[in-house]
């Protein structure tokens, strides 16, 4: 089993609040992480049994009667009656002992449901801790800080694990749940099927009534395509066929399961007036967009069209998954203003903007940031300005710019 980064955050949000949720879409290796804490002494109850499930939504109080703390409920937003019957348990045994921390450990995708009832009825008890797909350093078992812009050290990873093209193409088609790197045996455009499938039967039609699954598929299939652009609802609505309520309902559905994520676009007072407010649309693992795009191969995807978005949400991806392995909320936004400029992501971190533009070449010169000068009077002190692409050598362009390879991310 591959060990995951984001351990030692659950380990300390068990030491410090009663309840620890865990959430992420599905296969990204929730329940695998939540049943290691089984050795510490945690029992254990799935939600998925029908008979559990029944129990915990009619009488939850019985139900956690039955399965005494500390306890992990896994899929537990498919009972949400549980969470003021764990309230009022948690805060029983807070007025019997000063320390009632470890309590319950709680799995759980659809964010939208889960966060109804932690609001509601878990606020200041619990600790919200967000999975993501597995991270290339936790794949080939590297190290995994936060991503800082250091030069050397990023010259130094991409030394000690270099990416070939070819081989970061196959890493974006094949994608990142971690069961497609524990079974050897299964097939990728297998696994996604299935996925896909069950995704849509069980999540998507516990959320809406979807009439046309055909039609949602299709919309799935559209918006892969379309990772790394801006969203134009409209545009969307005229393709599928629908109207454009149907869109938004339908991708908040897919934000709800985090299949998606929205990055927002970069605002400051002296430049509201012209830049473009529309957010852009990212997948949150990159080989089940390849999956709905028909990219079957590194091969295939190399030589689309696609490649320069599919590297571009890579990148993001993997800067995103240092952070939040790490338990940092990630400041992330992108630049784009009606003159067409455009910065692919922007980082504030330490009270400073840095700039990336994401790139699937090698060789570029200062046309390839010219917009990186439409921040240069932002109210943060500046920080690093960079392209992170598929050089294998940091080397320095004019004004300050330096040329990352992606493989020391």
């Amino acid at each position: 089993m591959i060990n995951r980064t984001i351990y030692a955050q659950i380990e300390l949000s068990i030491k410090t609040k009663p309840v620890t949720l865990i959430t992420g879409a599905r296969q990204v290796g929730k329940s695998t992480i939540a049943l290691l804490f089984k050795e510490k002494g945690f029992n254990y109850v799935s939600l998925d049994s029908s008979r559990e499930r029944e129990l915990a939504k009619k009488d939850p109080e019985m139900f956690l009667s039955l399965h005494p703390w500390p306890l992990i409920i896994d899929e537990v937003q498919r009972a949400p009656e549980l969470f003021s019957a764990i309230e009022e348990i948690v805060n029983n045994e807070k007025i019997n002992k000063v320390d009632n921390y470890g309590m319950y450990i709680l799995t759980g995708s659809q964010i939208y449901k889960l966060m109804n009832g932690v609001t509601e009825s878990l606020a200041g008890r619990v600790s919200i801790i967000h999975m993501m797909p597995l991270s290339r350093n936790e794949i080939i078992s590297r190290k995994e800080p936060i991503f800082n812009f250091d030069i050397i050290e990023i010259q130094k990873r991409a030394n000690e694990n270099p990416l070939k093209p070819i081989d970061l193409y196959d890493n974006i088609v094949k994608g990142f749940y971690p069961e497609l790197y524990n079974n050897k045996l299964l097939q990728v455009q297998k696994f996604y099927s299935d996925y896909v499938e069950t995704y849509i039967e069980r999540d998507v039609s516990e959320l809406i009534n979807v009439k046309d699954k055909l039609q949602f598929k299709r919309f799935m299939e559209l918006i892969a395509s379309l990772t790394g652009e801006e969203l134009i609802y409209d545009n969307i609505a005229k393709i599928i066929g629908v109207d454009k309520k149907t869109i938004m309902s339908w991708l908040s559905v897919l934000i709800s399961g985090d299949i998606v994520y929205l990055l927002q676009p970069y605002s400051e007072i002296s430049i509201t007036k012209r830049i473009i407010k529309r957010p852009k649309l990212y997948f949150s693992d990159t080989g089940l967009a390849c999956y709905l795009a028909r990219l079957t191969s590194g091969e295939i995807l190399g030589a689309s069209n696609f490649s320069g978005r599919f590297v571009e949400t890579y990148i993001i991806n993997e800067i995103k998954k240092s952070y939040v392995n790490n338990g940092i909320e990630p400041n992330f936004y992108y630049y784009r203003d009606s003159n067409m400029n455009e910065i692919d992501l922007i980082i504030l971190q330490d009270g400073k903007l840095n700039r990336v533009e994401c790139k699937s070449g090698f060789n570029f010169n200062n046309s390839a940031v010219k917009s990186f000068k439409q921040l240069d009077k932002t109210q943060y002190a500046l920080g690093a300005k960079v392209i992170i692409s598929n050089t294998d050598t940091v080397y320095p362009l004019d004004d300050g710019v330096y040329v990352l390879p992606l493989s020391g991310i």
